[in-house]
């Protein structure tokens, strides 16, 4: 068991993408474990200020991770730790702003991998995705030594993996500490869907309407969803552990679940009486199935998922409950 209170008990953090899905949970659980400060860059083109905790040990700059001045006012406070998860998010988004999405996924993480450096941080931990470098045709389960793919089928693929191949440079020529979490599907209290957003929370968002849930292709599609408690929890043991220094790691659940169950699930939970409509698949989207190893997470950070598939929808929907009506107005199609 890694004891993260010693690790992180009077700390200054740097989050960028703090007021986002990962980024508000991470936060959360920063003070918890008795940070002096977190450090928050976040723009809030995805992110929403509203999920974050009234604390003072918070500092919030509204700003893009394209701004070199906020950067140096960041780093200038002296960060120990940073946690990169600031992104332009989502497949389809990329195809629908690709310039937007090479600017923010590659030159805004070379520029906070930038200031680190000049800063002297302990320790960098870049979100990358699991989802992402893994070409459609690569075998299952997904493995971090599998080399990435040639061909991509979004921008956001090819630049997510530009985020770790920067990442690692910064390791090998400099030395930086450096650590990649490949997030897979993470699902959970604190994401508001949208038009860009996953489809857990839309989903649920369309369920609680009394709104048909509708699958993009045959509902035997899987995917390995990732309870956002066990995300965080595996991030940050990746901070702390010196032998993941220049290692990426698979954070997923470990279990294919069926898009149909999810559907089904989600419409039960809500007592949605409205079913499920099915639509032609997305052209970007050749993934049929997803499953990833998480056998190096296991030996090298010590962690496993704690959170059942159905246990951590039930808590997301129950989130979703209790914050409706902001989520409701804050929801972005």
């Amino acid at each position: 068991m890694t004891d993260l209170k010693s690790g992180f008990n009077g700390r200054r953090v740097l989050v960028t993408g703090g007021a986002g899905f990962i980024g508000n949970n991470l936060v959360r659980k920063l003070l918890e474990l008795g940070v002096e400060k977190v450090i928050i860059i976040d723009d809030l083109s995805s992110g929403h200020e509203w999920l974050l905790p009234e604390d003072e040990r918070i500092i919030f700059y509204r700003r893009s991770i394209l701004d070199d001045e906020i950067l140096k006012r960041a780093y200038s406070l002296r960060p120990d730790i940073v946690f990169h998860l600031a992104a332009h998010f989502a497949n389809q988004n990329s195809i629908d702003h690709p310039e937007t999405d090479l600017l923010v996924n590659g030159l805004g993480t070379l520029k906070v991998l930038e200031y680190a450096n000049l800063a002297r941080v302990e320790r960098v931990v870049v979100a990358g995705s699991g989802c992402a470098v893994y070409g459609h045709d690569a075998p299952l389960p997904y493995r971090e030594d599998m080399p990435p793919a040639l061909r991509y089928t979004t921008p956001y693929q090819i630049h997510k993996l530009l985020t770790e191949l920067y990442t690692y440079w910064f390791h090998e020529y400099y030395k930086l500490p450096v650590t990649v979490v490949r997030y897979f599907n993470v699902y959970g209290p604190g994401e508001v869907p949208g038009r860009y957003r996953n489809v857990i929370p839309n989903f649920i968002y369309w369920a609680i309407k009394r709104k048909p849930l509708p699958i993009t292709g045959t509902g035997e599609e899987t995917r390995d969803f990732t309870y956002v408690e066990d995300a965080v929890e595996a991030t940050l043991i990746a901070a702390i552990k010196e032998k993941a220094i220049g290692e990426p790691f698979n954070i997923a659940g470990g279990r294919e679940i069926k898009i149909r169950y999810l559907a089904e699930l989600i419409n039960k939970l809500t007592e949605n009486p409205a079913g499920i409509v099915y639509e032609p698949k997305r052209d970007w989207d050749k993934h049929i199935r997803r499953l990833a190893s998480i056998e190096k997470a296991k030996k090298i950070l010590n962690w496993q998922p704690k959170t059942s598939f159905e246990k951590g929808l039930r808590k997301t929907v129950e989130w979703f409950k209790e914050n409706w009506e902001l989520i409701e107005r804050s929801a972005k199609w």
